[in-house]
């Protein structure tokens, strides 16, 4: 891990130079659409920390308060407020680092001379362990072998398996413009803007059954149709790419070998709801892939495929990136809406939803990565095509990120309905040898636990939520009977209470409590144990203000479905006790 130039101490800038910098970088920035973010990042950069003088005249041309911006930069977990924070490596604490010795290159690091410090799973479960310094991403097991490097592509599909996202992905040169338009690249986006209407565009993606790949599952054709019928101007397209679920990465390998692809399915959402402005906003922990997106927006401008007049046409779209700071509620739209218009990003209050009140309280579609990569083979191929790729009833198909105990570990595109079976043990090799598959999650962490005989759902939303899970973003991560599901469940609690935003108490304080009963704290009786966290997943999930709180119980949940005999033995471990008492 190289050295870097000193930000601070005696060779940092003048008091009045590094004022002249910042009033350059507000000049910059402010008059440009969502300026916060970037404006932040690039001082965070230039001086390894986010100094009071520099939010002090952020706030001032910004005109934020000064309290608001100071707790909206604290509440995101890369900003730093020390100097040279900026350089301390962050290590992945995620589920699957944990347990691939993420404590150990922690010691190397701290060994080497380093002073890292933990951050939440940063989208490379497929690379354990991931370390992030200075702007780049790094794996390995401990200092001295830390390398950098692309993200790994998809393992090939099974003969005579079709897919659709991942169709041309492994294809040499496909990340850019050349290598995407030698094989039909932005042939979409020239049907539609030269041959159709935005009308009959919608009515393709509506006939196909794509639905939202990001977790929610909305019926895309309805979004872009609702946002195209709703009043209000300029309309936007918003890119959801904070893919901050742990066991979720398949929209970073998507937008690193394939990122025109996300280009040419936003400007078709575009054409097809008449927006003229777009973001990707992407999350912190993928730098490389900031870089990506940045060359590939400037390859398809120099082409007229972006900005003003592309085909010779009247149709202009504008589109930019915007990077986040490291907060996993950003995952969530309107939390993110409100982190890309400079706000606190809490979740808002829906109704009104996005489609008729979203960026700047006008028509806004947010679709996730996936979803948008899926338009363009969509376009080209028909609505028939697509449907025929899930099996029997299901439409299309989906990326699933596998992770954890498991040989293969990686990202598979997979038709709806397939059996997780067939995809464990036939496509990713099963669990390590003379083991066996004790659980997976579902949703990342979000859909709880499946095991036993629940291991037999086939991958769609029925059978999935049949077992009181679901499959959302589609990570899954694999745990074999060497772990103890306790820990596994108590720390992955423990990152949802990290995580709360804390707007509402159900949330903010039952995660605090769900961690405390896994840490053998409460009553001292199995039934009393298991009465009291029943009560407090009934409780988040009926009356917690967004997804965060009401997942994070299905944990618990589950926990007590499959391994009873486990908690039996956990509570005559911890010997109950009270809990301490609630502050505030």
């Amino acid at each position: 891990m190289s050295g870097s130039a000193p930000r601070s101490g005696p060779d940092a800038p003048p008091p009045e130079r590094r004022e002249g910098l910042v009033r350059g970088l507000l000049e910059r920035w402010k008059d440009e659409p969502a300026p916060l973010l970037p404006l932040l990042h690039a001082l965070h950069e230039r001086d390894g920390h986010l100094s009071e003088e520099a939010l002090r005249a952020v706030a001032k041309g910004l005109r934020i308060p000064i309290a608001d911006l100071f707790g909206t930069v604290t509440f995101y977990h890369h900003f730093s407020r020390e100097a040279d924070g900026l350089d301390r490596p962050r290590v992945c604490d995620g589920p699957v680092c944990s347990m691939r010795g993420a404590e150990v290159l922690m010691a190397s690091l701290r060994a080497a001379g380093h002073d890292p410090q933990a951050m939440p799973c940063p989208g490379r479960c497929d690379q354990p362990v991931p370390v992030i310094h200075r702007g780049t991403v790094l794996t390995g097991r401990t200092a001295g072998t830390l390398v950098s490097g692309p993200s790994p592509l998809p393992p090939p599909a099974p003969d005579g398996a079709e897919e659709c996202v991942f169709a041309g992905i492994r294809r040499p040169g496909r990340a850019i413009f050349a290598g995407y338009l030698e094989h039909g690249g932005y042939d979409a986006l020239e049907q539609a803007v030269t041959g159709m209407t935005p009308a009959e565009v919608i009515d393709v993606i509506d006939a196909s059954g794509l639905a939202g790949r990001g977790g929610a599952g909305f019926p895309t054709g309805r979004k872009w149709r609702a946002v195209a019928d709703a009043e209000g101007e300029p309309k936007t397209i918003v890119c959801n790419a904070d893919e901050g679920e742990p066991g979720c990465f398949k929209d970073r390998v998507l937008m690193d070998h394939d990122p025109h692809a996300t280009i040419e399915g936003m400007a078709l959402a575009a054409y097809a709801t008449g927006a003229e402005r777009g973001f990707v906003y992407l999350r912190y922990e993928y730098p490389e892939t900031f870089d990506i997106l940045e060359g590939a927006i400037a390859e398809a401008e120099a082409a007229g495929l972006l900005g003003d007049g592309i085909l010779g046409t009247d149709f202009s779209f504008r589109l930019m990136v915007r990077r986040g700071a490291g907060a996993y509620i950003c995952g969530e739209e309107t939390s993110l809406l409100n982190s890309l218009e400079g706000k606190h990003p809490f979740p808002r209050n829906r109704p009104p939803f996005p489609v008729t009140h979203g960026y700047e309280n006008l028509p806004t579609v947010v679709n996730n990565v996936e979803t948008l990569a899926s338009a363009p083979p969509i376009l080209l191929h028909g609505a028939d095509w697509y449907r025929a790729l899930g099996l029997g009833d299901h439409a299309g198909t989906k990326v699933i990120s596998l992770s954890g105990d498991i040989a293969r570990p990686g990202n598979y595109e997979v038709p709806i309905g397939l059996p997780l079976r067939e995809l464990l043990h036939d496509r990713a090799g099963g669990p390590p040898p003379g083991r066996t598959i004790q659980a997976v999650t579902m949703a990342g962490l979000s859909g709880g636990f499946l095991a036993g005989p629940d291991l037999d759902v086939t991958l769609d939303e029925p059978s999935i939520r049949s077992r009181d899970s679901f499959l959302g973003a589609g990570g899954i991560m694999v745990f074999d009977d060497s772990r103890d599901m306790i820990r596994v469940t108590r720390e992955a609690m423990e990152f949802f209470a990290e995580e709360s935003c804390g707007k509402c108490f159900p949330c903010r304080i039952g995660t605090q409590r769900l961690v405390e009963r896994l840490e053998g704290k409460g009553p001292g009786t199995v039934d009393a144990w298991v009465d009291e966290v029943i009560d407090l997943n009934e409780v988040m999930k009926r009356t917690s203000a967004c997804g965060l709180g009401q997942a994070a119980p299905l944990l618990t949940e589950s926990l007590i479905r499959y391994f009873p005999d486990r908690i039996r033995k956990h509570v005559a471990q911890g010997g109950g006790g009270p809990a301490p008492a609630t502050k505030g």
